[in-house]
């Protein structure tokens, strides 16, 4: 039962939960007696404009998310002062400018570089020491301005008619509040995240307000639940290999709805937990893990993307156990560590990566995992390269390229195997190299000036210039998933459907396709064929492998290009 907690990174996760226990707990009972949950949870979201920077610009994520944060409390706290409203209209106000902020950074600034994923719902199995440190530090000096403040924040809060006859007149206790909220919630991000922080500081509190009386029995009560459910959620992430911060919010969610469901019968809050933590692990271990690990000894190689994974096996054959990170259809950008991907990590021998940033989460992987494979960037291994587009496998020549690195980094790994990986590794190349002149072979179909490509977003570049397409134009107007076009950018696209006289729109198979359609509609082309390009399909799809991936991308743009009169099957 206890085996996750074996693991270091597990180990490391759990202690930040913690950490931020006292804080969570304390401070969240201030939150819901003061009615500031939504305070706290615009907080919390404020902060995301404020980690894009940092991770656009490279320097520490805290920093980024606390100014960010604090810019958001000055920008309310100065806005509530001479009103009598409170904070919730307010925040929302600043709520919205800050999510806006947010947006246009990571789509047009940034081009979101960054994880957005990650920013947005934390990763507490690859929290470091400077995590921990911060999370101690915030704790700390949320109790020691509870201690010091609390009955003036009790005061003010519910009888500020009392307040003023005592001569509690300074707005510097509750700003004070305010401030420590701010600091305990950005410290919570690695964690849980910008929207999963009300886990932690509003749901154990909550909590124990149904079944708890008086102050300090509350606060106490609430910092046993933020830390059990804190832990008891990350255990239950790896056991059903879930995303730790959606695990945590669902059981944090679980025991406040039985507590609340048993409050009439009597029951207390222990029961109550102890229900939800039996419920919850009953319904996660029904929906089954597998554990991630090498099979009969074989050397352990771990993946990041579907392609490179694909890649892996047809080297390694059955001479190693291939561990894919990402599944087919999953979005790179978008990825979230999983227990059972940085478990597989923590014992691989070779840890193959696709480089360009579609998989930069990587490094904190490794690191959380804390084993030592050997790293194999295969971008940095190819002969053509696009400056900024990391979407080099669309030429079958840097494909081939990079399943000779593949073969080299096995055979290393595993040397007795080391002829199998080069016999291997020189069947594949020839059938890469079969694949490219098939592909060219059936674009010689179509007249060059009827190869305009418009796709969802910019990651064809490398297929476009090894088969001779001009790409005049793409939905989502950056090479990563993750930007947003603006009104503007779809007007312009429009009209250059229209001039170009494009025939088809290509959605992406791991895109929502809504947007290509409407365009398709608005400048009469086709959205019917739709692609593959950042990751493989599922069996069945005609993209389960590298080559049927490319070869159905050529199937599809020919199709669309000449109107549905030609193909390459």
């Amino acid at each position: 039962m206890l085996d996750p907690f074996h693991y270091a990174f597990v180990q490391r996760g759990a202690l930040e939960l913690v950490l931020l226990a006292p804080a969570a707990g304390v401070l969240g009972t201030w939150i819901v007696l003061r009615g500031l949950a939504f305070y706290a949870h615009g907080v919390a979201t404020a902060a995301f404009p404020g980690l894009v920077v940092a991770a656009g610009l490279g320097f520490g994520a805290p920093l980024g998310a606390l100014a960010a944060a604090a810019a958001f409390t000055l920008g309310v706290e100065r806005l509530a002062a001479p009103r009598r409203e409170g904070h919730d209209v307010l925040t929302a106000l600043v709520l919205v400018g800050a999510l806006a902020l947010g947006a246009i950074l990571a789509s047009d600034v940034f081009h979101s570089r960054s994880s957005v994923e990650t920013l947005l719902f934390g990763s507490v199995l690859a929290v470091g020491t400077a995590d921990l440190a911060f999370a101690a530090a915030a704790g700390a000096l949320a109790l020691a301005l509870a201690a010091l403040l609390g009955a003036r924040w009790l005061v003010a809060g519910f009888d500020p008619g009392a307040a003023r006859a005592l001569g509690v007149r300074s707005a510097l206790p509750d700003a004070l509040l305010l401030a420590a909220v701010t600091l305990a919630v950005v410290s919570a991000l690695a964690a849980v995240g910008a929207l999963l922080a009300g886990a932690l500081f509003v749901l154990p509190a909550a909590t124990a307000g149904l079944r708890v009386r008086g102050l300090r029995r509350r606060q106490l009560a609430s910092v046993a639940l933020a830390a059990a459910e804190g832990v008891g959620g990350l255990w239950l992430s790896v056991e059903a290999n879930v995303p730790p911060g959606a695990a945590i919010a669902v059981l944090a969610g679980a025991v406040f709805a039985v507590t609340a469901a048993l409050r009439g019968a009597g029951r207390g809050l222990l029961p109550a937990l102890g229900a939800a933590v039996a419920g919850l692990a009953l319904a996660l271990e029904l929906a089954g893990c597998g554990g991630a690990g090498g099979g009969g000894g074989r050397p352990l190689v771990v993946a990041t993307t579907t392609e490179v994974a694909d890649w892996a096996r047809a080297v390694g054959g059955g001479a190693v156990t291939v561990h894919g990170l990402l599944r087919p259809s999953t979005d790179p950008h978008e990825y979230e560590p999983r227990p059972d991907d940085v478990v597989a990590t923590a014992g691989a021998a070779v840890v193959l990566v696709s480089g360009g940033g579609v998989d930069s989460w990587m490094g904190k992987v490794v690191s959380a995992a804390g084993g030592d494979p050997l790293l194999v960037d295969l971008g940095a291994r190819v002969p053509v390269r696009r400056a900024g587009d990391p979407h080099w496998w669309h030429d079958p020549r840097n494909a081939e390229a990079a399943v000779g690195a593949i073969a080299r980094a096995l055979a290393r790994a595993d040397p007795p195997d080391r002829r199998v990986f080069a016999r291997n590794a020189r069947a594949y190349e020839a059938r890469l190299r079969a694949l490219d002149r098939r592909i060219a072979a059936c674009f010689e179909r179509v007249p060059p000036g009827e190869r305009t490509l418009v796709t969802s977003h910019d990651a064809f570049g490398y297929f476009a210039a090894r088969y001779r397409i001009r790409v005049v134009g793409a939905v989502v107007p950056s090479q990563t998933t993750q930007g947003q076009p603006s009104a503007g950018d779809v007007a312009r696209l429009v009209a250059t459907i229209r001039r170009e006289r494009v025939r088809a729109v290509f959605p992406e198979s791991s895109l929502n396709a809504a947007l290509s359609r409407a365009i398709a509609r608005e400048t009469g082309a086709t959205a019917s064929y739709r692609l593959w390009g950042d990751t493989l399909g599922p069996p069945g799809s005609g993209a389960a492998t590298y080559a049927a991936m490319e070869l159905t991308n050529a199937d599809r743009m020919v199709r669309g290009f000449t109107g549905g009169r030609e193909g390459c099957r």
